[in-house]
């Protein structure tokens, strides 16, 4: 998560979206940047914690903004990412993965929490003020650049190895049903042509 004084604005990290290259382009204009295992910080608890600080410590009401991806592909960046560094992946499958994600009692390398859950303040979805599509990086770029009042280069960080991720119909169904919420908050961004803007 980085803070921006000068923008009146914060970015919030979305895993899986592209947010350690953003944080590498935007690093230069942030005043206050969050890192490690709070660089995720979600939009709930920058509501609770964080932002009554920033209103009393410097008088800043920021605009905030976050990245979403198509719910499918962010979870098959996970999966690649997740074979890679864990043991305990060893011969699941990105079918396997899925099923594990959405079960009841997901195991720990199933643990990776969902778009819409980070984004949302109780039944206030999206809790942002700029929602951007991940799928539409000019949008984006262009609404940097001028919070930033220059160009912002943003250059592919952090990318996952690639690994197969068939998917049955059948898993994919029972995704979409489980996380219905994410999958249509991103239609929705999508249907605002890539921005969705909540005042």
């Amino acid at each position: 998560m980085l803070i921006f004084s000068r923008a009146n604005l914060v970015l919030f990290s979305v895993p899986k979206t592209g947010s350690t290259a953003l944080e590498m382009a935007l690093k230069p204009w942030a005043d206050i940047a969050f890192y490690k295992h709070r660089k995720h910080t979600p939009v709930g608890r920058y509501r609770r914690k964080i932002m009554p600080f920033l209103q009393k410590a410097y008088g800043l009401e920021p605009e905030t903004m976050a990245v979403m991806r198509d719910p499918l592909a962010q979870l098959r960046s996970w999966y690649r990412y997740r074979i890679a560094e864990r043991n305990d992946m060893a011969g699941v499958d990105f079918d396997a993965f899925v099923r594990a994600i959405i079960s009841d009692q997901p195991p720990s390398f199933a643990d990776v929490g969902s778009q819409y859950g980070f984004l949302s303040v109780g039944k206030e979805s999206p809790g942002v003020t700029h929602l951007f599509a991940y799928e539409k990086q000019p949008l984006l770029r262009e609404f940097l650049a001028e919070k930033m009042e220059g160009p912002v280069e943003i250059k592919v960080k952090n990318v996952s190895p690639e690994a197969p991720t068939p998917l049955s119909p059948e898993t994919e169904s029972l995704l979409r049903k489980s996380r219905a919420a994410d999958f249509a908050l991103h239609k929705k961004v999508l249907i605002a042509g890539g921005h969705l803007h909540t005042p």
